[in-house]
């Protein structure tokens, strides 16, 4: 082939894509809609089944090597009679609530058990209450729910509402099971013998003590510097490891002989150098200070303070400075005895007097020091020295009960709970009109939130429900008149949903199991089964019939209706529907619906063409003059799916959303896709058969020239 042949024919590739993204004529715009059908066809076929998909891309695969994506694998949602599950039923025990805020209650009993079925994990609860005389009923649908006890146990307890405030509780909750504790003792066993290991080759003639400590160290912070610690005290953070190889009289650049068993864990320790450093020091001092400063009650000036703490300066000696003290020092807790500070450690004074403190000879009297506190005279009196050590440490951490154990609550009771809430009701702000929610309790209460608001002013006290934090406003003010106001960026429908809430949790509404009615998944998948090839079977009829009387226009019919049913079945995936045996009969129903707007369309085509039309002209007016008869047939029926939906039950629900959605659906497949192939094959020779459209015509009128070709 040569290069103006394969130039031209990539030229009419282009020109042929181009006519599809961008349509010149009218018979573009046709192939530019049948594209548009294809390819949503193979979207909406693959999404509701895309077993073959899969098949093909693995045959891919395994001929070519060449990896093919498997399509978005959606399941689809069974119900409680296609899954199995179990069906409860509760009675509320409402005698005690006014008649009036009944219905209320038993709507805020209805939110709470959803919201708990949803925290135990169950997919999809059904969740519904009815009023039969004087009785009121909570149902429940739990699908794919086998063992159902401890759902039954979290379901029936009374809601839960309490107030609590902050907790400074770090220890675990609970104690080990016997489970967890043999699981704890073998895991340390294991530890143990791992760092027996490790202390055995940090003992080894030669060893590297760092690379020990990069294989087996659990320190973070230190292993990747060969587990160094730096120097550290003889007292404080490591005093276990200082002890131990003080007893075990542990030479420098050796390593401790046994391993050092602290509340981290087990420690292999090096001993690198030890230096003599001062740990305490007694010392005295006075002090001037002036106003401003920390702790100060003196009304001098900074400028008079510091000339006063030269003169003192100037004067003092080892034998008056005690006597300077008593009568100068402005720390009034020390100076009737002369100043005396007593024995101190590094980190029990500010770090200026510390360095000042540490860093002098005994018996000298410092400069003037100047801290937060004012200006300072000290004189050392005496001092203790020890030693601090430079240390290496291989740490392998042990487990312990915090490990097995749920961490400590940020959140402690507060004893104010539901039985102290008398309501909670929808307010709006004086000040911003805003929705909030307002809170009013009985007299215990009123003094309990009272006593919680008065020391827990700047902080926050949480509102909990069955568990959960519902809010968690904070106190900016004690409120002791025994009514609040929960505010914050509150819609309307959230400031009454979270008041439904509380009064849930406040009003006593009991509920009592009456019946469980298990449904088996063999018994769901049966019904399934069959309705399944009911569905088929009615669709296969309807084919048939389709192609055997409208002949070319039902088969087209019978394509487009092969887009309506993938479109239904993707959508059931991604809205997502649950399907239910009500639901499969609405959807098998909407099929019949779909094909009853062909059969519309096509008789007035027909119509059109006895009167003499052109085949193009009688697709248009066919369409035309039977799109006001279907609206209205269609109309009329969403509106009673609507009705359906919003007045019924959950049955009834399923059947009316998935005939309303094939509803939706069939229109867009007759009035567009059935069109848009009728307008396609119209155009080519082949089908231009009076057979195929309509036996007992002649022929069929002829077209008008057209300017493009199909």
């Amino acid at each position: 082939m040569s290069k103006r042949s394969i130039s031209s024919f990539f030229n009419s590739i282009l020109r042929a894509l181009g006519s599809l993204v961008v349509p010149k004529t009218p018979r573009g715009r046709v192939r530019q809609a049948v594209l548009f059908v294809v390819l949503l066809l193979f979207f909406a076929g693959n999404l509701s089944y895309a077993k073959y998909w899969d098949k093909a891309a693995d045959w891919v695969k395994a001929k070519t090597n060449i990896s093919v994506p498997h399509f978005w694998n959606v399941p689809y949602r069974l119900g409680l009679d296609l899954q199995g599950g179990t069906h409860l039923v509760y009675i509320a025990d409402v005698k005690d609530i006014a008649e009036k805020d009944r219905p209320d209650a038993i709507s805020g009993v209805r939110d709470v058990i959803e919201r708990r079925v949803n925290a135990f994990g169950i997919s999809e609860p059904l969740v519904q209450t009815n009023r039969s005389g004087t009785e009121w009923r909570v149902t429940v649908d739990l699908a794919g729910v086998k063992d159902i006890s401890e759902a039954i146990k979290l379901i029936g307890e009374t809601p839960i509402l309490e107030f609590k405030e902050p907790s400074e509780e770090t220890a675990p909750v609970g104690t080990l099971t016997p489970e967890q504790q043999k699981q704890m003792d073998d895991e340390n066993a294991a530890i143990q013998s791992r760092a027996d290991e490790a202390l055995a080759k940090a003992l080894a003639s030669g060893a590297d003590f760092a690379a020990v400590a990069k294989e087996y160290s659990d320190d973070a912070a230190t292993k990747d510097a060969g587990g160094d610690l730096g120097f550290t005290p003889a007292v404080g953070l490591y005093q276990d490891l200082v002890d131990s190889i003080v007893a075990n009289k542990v030479q420098p650049n050796a390593v401790d002989p046994e391993l050092v068993k602290t509340g981290e864990g087990y420690n292999i320790v090096k001993f690198a150098d030890k230096t003599e450093v001062v740990q305490e020091v007694q010392a005295s001092h006075i002090l001037v200070c002036w106003s401003g400063a920390e702790r100060c009650e003196n009304q001098r000036t900074k400028e008079e303070a510091k000339a006063l703490i030269d003169n003192l300066k100037s004067r003092a000696t080892a034998a008056n400075f005690a006597e300077l003290a008593k009568m100068n020092s402005d720390d009034k807790s020390n100076a009737a005895e002369g100043g005396d500070l007593g024995w101190f450690s590094k980190g029990a004074m500010v770090k200026p007097f510390e360095d000042a403190a540490f860093g002098m000879a005994k018996g000298v009297i410092s400069e003037v020091v100047e801290t937060s506190f004012g200006y300072h005279l000290i004189r050392k009196i005496d001092q203790k020295t020890g030693y601090d050590y430079h240390l290496y440490r291989v740490l392998l951490s042990t487990k312990t009960a915090a490990d097995y154990l749920p961490p400590p609550s940020p959140w402690k009771n507060t004893q104010l709970s539901g039985k102290h809430l008398k309501r909670a009701m929808l307010q709006f702000s004086s000040q911003t009109n805003e929705p909030q929610v307002g809170l009013e309790f009985n007299d215990e209460g009123k003094q309990l939130f009272a006593d919680i608001t008065t020391r827990n002013v700047g902080n926050p006290v949480a509102i909990f429900l069955d568990n959960q934090p519902l809010s968690v406003p904070t106190v900016q003010e004690p409120i002791l008149e025994g009514s609040a106001v929960i505010t914050g960026k509150f819609s309307i429908p959230e400031a009454k949903l979270l008041a439904k809430r509380l009064n849930a949790g406040a009003l006593p509404v009991p509920i009592n199991l009456e019946s469980q009615q298990s449904v088996g998944a063999s018994l769901g998948q049966d019904s399934l089964d069959k309705s399944l090839f009911a569905g088929l079977l009615g669709f296969l009829i309807i084919a048939i019939f389709m192609v055997i009387y409208y002949r070319l226009p039902g088969l087209l019919a019978v394509l487009a209706l092969c887009l309506y049913s993938a479109i239904n079945l993707a959508l059931y995936k991604l809205i997502p529907v649950t399907m239910t045996l009500s639901g499969i009969a609405g959807f098998i129903l909407s099929v019949g619906m779909a094909v009853d707007a062909n059969v519309l369309i096509f008789e007035r085509m027909k119509e059109e063409l006895r009167r003499g039309r052109t085949l193009g002209s009688a697709i248009d007016e066919g369409f035309k003059r039977a799109w006001l008869s279907i609206r209205d047939s269609n109309f009329t029926t969403l509106i009673s799916c609507t009705i359906l939906f919003y007045t019924s039950s959950s049955l009834i629900k399923g059947f009316a959303l998935t005939l309303g959605l094939g509803v939706l659906i069939s229109m867009f497949s007759a009035i567009t896709v059935s069109r848009t192939l009728l307008r396609l094959v119209s155009g080519w020779p082949l089908f231009k058969k009076v057979w195929l459209f309509m036996p007992g015509l002649a022929s069929l009128p002829a077209e008008p020239v057209a300017n493009d070709r199909p």
